[in-house]
């Protein structure tokens, strides 16, 4: 039996339409890397808050008083994992595997997805946003930066596809 999916062109307005909400009510638009280095910026608070208040970056996080976990955009990326996983859970799509081509181990992918997301999230807080801050917001803001940041993101994906399709197949 083949899996049913929900249709991308009525996900695709709904989001739109969250999109738009987000910026009727908050002001902005959406993303989420700036919820990961508020969560960055309160584990190393926690530890050492000397540090964090004297660093440039994780001070920024660190004014008003408040914790840097009472964000709306902290409680955007928990919702938008727990709904992932809710959906994945009532949908029956859980399981304990590793997705992987033939011929790689599940180490290798483990440590290979693990550098990808620190490259990623990196990559997120040197461009001022997330691929979906800056797809989703900037290019509904028609920021040109954010236009090339997602040619870039897909020209980048199907290079890389090329380079690493041997894996997979």
């Amino acid at each position: 039996m083949k899996e049913r999916y929900s249709n991308p062109y009525v996900i695709g307005v709904i989001l739109g339409l969250i999109l738009l909400f987000s910026f009727y009510t908050m002001g902005r638009g959406l993303g989420s890397s700036a919820s990961f280095a508020r969560i960055a910026t309160a584990g190393v608070n926690l530890v050492a808050p000397e540090h964090a208040k004297a660093n440039a970056y994780f001070s920024t996080y660190l004014k008003g008083g408040k914790s840097p976990l009472m964000a709306w955009l902290v409680f955007l990326t928990l919702g938008a994992a727990l709904g992932g996983l809710f959906s994945a859970f009532i949908s029956n799509r859980i399981k304990g595997e590793v997705a992987r081509g033939p011929s790689i181990g599940v180490s290798v992918r483990l440590w290979l997805a693990l550098g990808g997301g620190i490259l990623s999230g990196f990559a997120a807080r040197l461009a001022r946003g997330c691929t979906s801050g800056q797809a989703l917001t900037g290019a509904a803001e028609l920021a040109f930066g954010s236009w090339v940041f997602m040619l870039c993101i897909f020209a980048g994906a199907y290079a890389t596809t090329y380079f690493f399709r041997k894996e997979w197949l």
